[in-house]
């Protein structure tokens, strides 16, 4: 795909090399499109939304509200069902301090896994002190991917709620998730799926998926910093509490008392982030232009490059399996005898942007025993041409570090 040409960064020189974008699960690059349609917003109808009956706030509120149909064809949800928050984290953290935080309660089990981001774990740590839910940890199988057979086992009906990530955003890994909410929904435990990593790599349909509610942020898929959608089941949404109280999550504020407004309004208290929710809709309909199968075609030919020449670099250890058609363009690493750090830093220095550290996991990387890894993300828009700039790169730190 001759898609270079949309995302202007990709321009960009570093010290005087061509930038080589590797850190795509940390955020993904912005086509022009979505830049266009935010600068739009500003010079031609800022104003707040659901708030004012003036022209100009009616452009905008239909505008925020066109995206919000946008979001729910995209995951075939209905449009009260999407909600607006800053990011995953939010939209995970809602989910726990309303709908587990009303409905678990002591002794009732959240069942998480080893591999899942910071952002869903903590909030269910502090549920657990709050409110005395235990947790449980669905393990990994030797290839890095959720253990199908053991959350068998671990779903016991004490488990109440499941709270468990697509793909991993350091091993690269795409769990068999479809599999979990079909087994969790039979035993009619709540889900949860943080799909966040997955989402600019496949599509999802929340019908089919049959989660209870789904989580994820524009800026990992084409979009804008600052947005994330939760969807939600509408008949769960109704009865949760509001999140956060203020202005347009009400219906009627007496002196003491209050009603809500009607969902997804009743979850987003206060002026949203309008114009990047705005300009969100560029970057679906870009997505949607290029098409699933040639989205999957390109990732799925620089995957396979990527791991051919990663493994034949003798002197680096390499985290996870690339198993067929069931891997992410994502490889976490470490050079022997350098740290993931200085590694980082060495190729950043060459206009090889990757990321270094636990990732956001430090669970997991306790679990496969390591401080730190480097982690190289791809995404469509990258290049073999890239990749062999990396694998060149490597093998000169290689022999810097080596004893």
């Amino acid at each position: 795909m001759s898609v270079r040409k949309n995302f202007p960064i990709l321009k960009t020189k570093i010290n005087g090399h061509d930038l080589v974008y590797f850190d795509n699960a940390a955020t993904t690059q912005k086509p022009q499109a979505m830049i266009d349609a935010l600068s739009e917003f500003y010079q031609k109808y800022n104003a707040n939304v659901h708030r004012s009956l003036n022209p100009l706030a009616d452009l905008a509120t239909q505008k925020y509200e066109k995206t919000r149909q946008a979001v729910a064809d995209f995951l075939s949800a209905q449009k009260n069902e999407i909600i607006f928050t800053r990011n995953t984290t939010e939209g995970i953290n809602l989910v726990a301090k309303t709908f587990a935080r009303s409905f678990l309660k002591s002794g009732d089990v959240v069942l998480l896994s080893v591999a899942e981001h910071h952002s869903n774990i903590v909030p269910w740590l502090q549920l657990k002190k709050e409110i005395g839910i235990e947790l449980a940890y669905l393990p990994i199988d030797k290839n890095g991917y959720l253990d199908i057979e053991q959350f068998k086992i671990m779903l016991t009906d004490k488990v109440k709620f499941i709270s468990i990530q697509a793909a991993s955003n350091v091993l690269g890994s795409i769990h068999d998730y479809q599999t979990i909410l079909k087994l969790a929904k039979a035993k009619n435990i709540t889900t949860l799926l943080d799909a966040a990593q997955i989402v600019s790599h496949v599509g999802l349909d929340v019908k089919e998926l049959a989660c209870d509610f789904l989580v994820f942020s524009a800026h990992k898929m084409f979009g804008p910093t600052g947005v994330g959608v939760i969807y939600g089941r509408k008949e769960l949404l109704q009865m949760m509490p509001a999140f956060l109280g203020g202005g347009d999550m009400i219906e009627q504020v007496l002196k003491d008392n209050f009603t809500t407004n009607a969902i997804p309004h009743k979850f987003e208290a206060g002026t949203p982030n309008i114009a990047d929710v705005v300009a969100f809709q560029s970057s679906l309909e870009f997505l949607q232009n290029l098409t699933w199968e040639n989205i999957q075609k390109e990732e799925k030919e620089l995957t396979d490059y990527l791991w051919q020449e990663m493994q034949k670099l003798d002197f680096i250890d390499i985290y996870g399996k690339n198993l067929l058609n069931k891997h992410l363009p994502i490889i976490s690493f470490n050079l022997k005898n350098a740290h993931a750090h200085d590694v980082a830093e060495i190729l950043g220095e060459q206009g090889i942007i990757v990321r270094a550290g636990q990732h956001c996991t430090q669970v997991l990387h306790d679990t496969l025993g390591v401080s730190a890894t480097v982690r190289a993300s791809l995404a469509f828009y990258n290049t073999k041409k890239e990749i062999d700039i990396l694998i060149k790169a490597l093998k000169e730190i290689y022999q810097k570090f080596k004893v």
